[in-house]
Parts: C-alpha cells; structure tokens; sequence
C-alpha cells in the first residue's frame, strides 16, 4: 500500500468522524471497502485507527470523544473480520475479500 493512498484513506475517516452523523459514522467501514476494493484490508483498520486517535488529540469535546470511541469501535471490528478472513484464507485480505465475506456469511457491517 502506498503512502499518500493510506493518507487518502485516513482524510476520508477523518471527515467521516468527525461529521459526528453517527449513520454516516457506522457505515464508514463499508464505504471504505467499497472505495478502496483493492487496498488491504488492514489499511482500512489504521486509516480509521488513525482517523480518530487524530480528532482525540485535536479536540476535546464530548461529541468529538464520542464519535472517536465510535471508531475505534468499528476498527475493532473490522480486525476480527479480517483476521476471520486470513485464518481461512491464508492470504492478505483486500476491500472486496470484506464486501463479498460481509454478502456471504457476516452481514453486520452490510445492515449498519
């Protein structure tokens, strides 16, 4: 993964939490998946990771807090996801290996 497409990535989270829409908020891992189909998977986890260490560090209000445990949430989730994938599949896991893994067995990132 290059650089300046994981900053895209982490740009785009940024923007996401911190909109503090929480619909916009939950359904940013997916989104992220559908954008970036072809990106690691893990590049997803960080970027979001990353994303709300970065509003924790800039801001200081409930809501902001609020949407960054948001994103760490969905982080965490999206970990156990992929490492589901890779123990089955026994290779990196890509946006498209979430999206058809989310469709075929685990719709939960698919209903949020």
């Amino acid at each position: 993964m290059r650089l300046d497409q994981l900053d895209r990535m982490t740009e785009f989270a940024v923007e996401i939490l911190s909109s503090g829409d929480r619909n916009q908020i939950v359904a940013l891992v997916r989104r992220m998946a559908g954008k970036w189909p072809q990106v690691s998977a893990l590049g997803i986890c960080f970027a979001i990771t990353s994303a709300a260490a970065r509003l924790e560090a800039e801001f200081d209000d409930p809501a902001t807090m609020r949407s960054a445990a948001l994103g760490y949430k969905l982080a965490a989730l999206v970990a156990s996801d992929i490492l589901a994938l890779e123990t089955m599949g026994g290779r990196q896991v890509i946006g498209n290996d979430l999206m058809s893994y989310w469709h075929r067995l685990d719709p939960f990132f698919l209903k949020l």
